[in-house]
């Protein structure tokens, strides 16, 4: 009998292989892990990560409209209040972002003000490190620092806390571009899979179905019931193929009345939602969008890109409502740092600090959560940040995902309340 750590270490090395000759070369590797179970039957929530690449500028996003110093300080980029999406009387939000005004009217978009930490790092990968990992010790002064993403962790003590859940799919990076995992999803135990399309899951056998069932045949032939190694390979392939048969049903009968845009943010939220509806035992899915980085014209750019994201997770929100599934399901928005309070001379914003988060689904605390920076307290030309970004975590671990927060992320923070 093969003990676990052999177990483990001969399918670090070879079970991938084993998995693509039996399913084909674009069945991920991921799904020999694929569970049985469904986190629909058992109610657990589900959380969805949308990473804003490049820094987002939080002040042209939700916008201090009344403030005379915001005004003052970008002559060409501020925004007015005849134009703003207004929330209260001193903020509002960018006038493309329709899909978020009407969350907010419906009591499903909470706003994060002014989220960061303290002594920011503006560079984009250190600043964006210290996001995924919820880490901000010099490289060195931690063990595991920038080793493993606070998701990883997460999983990690999940699958701990939950013998058994190691064979479930747990977290799924849908990728806009490289498959690379986000540090984020990175853990020291379980594995997240990353891949781009449905498409993915599925059986690559030409449409032979002889060859289907051929497969079909050699994985249910009988082996040797004392290898605990051949019965693990057989499981895992078994429940790969229902995995895939399961989740291209699903994606053949799912239906909605929902109209997704056409954009690339839509596409892969609309993927979400069918595994989601498919029953999948995941309780993490990651998604990205790029193109903040405004340095200059950013004006029709940051129009663009928060109305690509507003109308996406609206329409998201929206379809996990009609299916069934809006109180279990929460999506959250971060970027790595906001931008420069004043406007610089190519009609764009240089790198800043702190800038707004978004958290969005039918069980999510409404409105303006903490307060806006001070537009006259700044850090050398920067906003002050008024909200960890790590008590935003804190309350996500403990109100949505209910687990303890102090040792995943590093430390006691005060968990934001994001849920009613």
């Amino acid at each position: 009998m093969l003990i676990n750590t052999s177990r483990r270490s001969f399918l670090r090395g070879s079970l991938s292989s084993a998995a693509v000759v039996a399913l084909g070369s674009t069945v991920p590797q991921f799904l020999v892990r694929a569970a049985e179970g469904t986190a629909a039957a058992s109610g657990e929530t589900i959380l969805v990560v949308i990473q804003l690449s490049g820094g987002n500028d939080g002040l042209n996003t939700v916008i201090p409209y009344a403030d005379d110093v915001y005004r003052k300080s970008r002559p060409l980029l501020g925004i007015g209040a005849d134009r703003v999406r207004k929330i209260d009387n001193h903020v509002g939000l960018h006038p493309s972002m329709e899909g978020f005004s009407k969350l907010l009217e419906e009591g499903r978009l909470g706003i994060v003000q002014g989220a960061g930490y303290p002594t920011p790092d503006r560079s984009h990968f250190s600043s964006m490190d210290i996001w995924q990992t919820a880490r901000h010790e010099a490289p060195g002064n931690s063990v595991g620092h920038r080793a493993s993403g606070w998701l990883g962790r997460y999983l990690d003590a999940r699958a701990a806390k939950q013998p058994g859940t190691e064979h479930d799919v747990p977290a799924l990076n849908l990728a806009a571009n490289s498959p690379r995992l986000p540090l984020a999803l990175v853990g020291n135990e379980i594995r997240a899979g990353s891949f781009q399309s449905i498409e993915s899951f599925k059986l690559d056998d030409g449409g032979n179905t002889n060859l289907r069932q051929a497969i079909a045949r050699a994985v249910d032939a009988p082996r040797p019931q004392d290898n605990d190694l051949i019965a693990f390979l057989q499981h895992g392939t078994s429940t790969a193929l229902e995995s895939s048969r399961r989740v291209q049903e699903a994606a053949g009968r799912y239906q909605t009345d929902v109209k997704y845009p056409e954009t690339n943010l839509a596409r892969r939220l609309h993927t979400v939602a069918q595994l989601i509806d498919a029953g999948l035992g995941t309780r993490i899915y990651y998604l990205d969008i790029d193109g903040f980085d405004t340095h200059s014209n950013q004006a029709a750019t940051h129009a663009g890109l928060l109305g690509e994201l507003s109308a996406a997770i609206t329409a998201f929100v929206h379809d996990m409502e009609l299916h069934g599934h809006g109180k279990r399901v929460m999506t959250m928005t971060f970027s790595e740092f906001g931008r420069r309070v004043h406007e610089n001379a190519s009609q764009g914003t240089d790198h800043g600090t702190a800038a707004p988060m978004f958290i969005a689904g039918g069980r999510v605390k409404p409105g303006l959560l903490g307060k806006h920076p001070s537009m006259t307290d700044l850090d050398e030309g920067d906003l002050k940040f008024t909200t960890d970004f790590r008590s935003v975590y804190a309350g996500v671990l403990e109100h949505w995902l209910g687990i303890a927060s102090n040792e995943i992320l590093g430390g006691s923070f005060a968990p934001l309340p994001v849920t009613v």
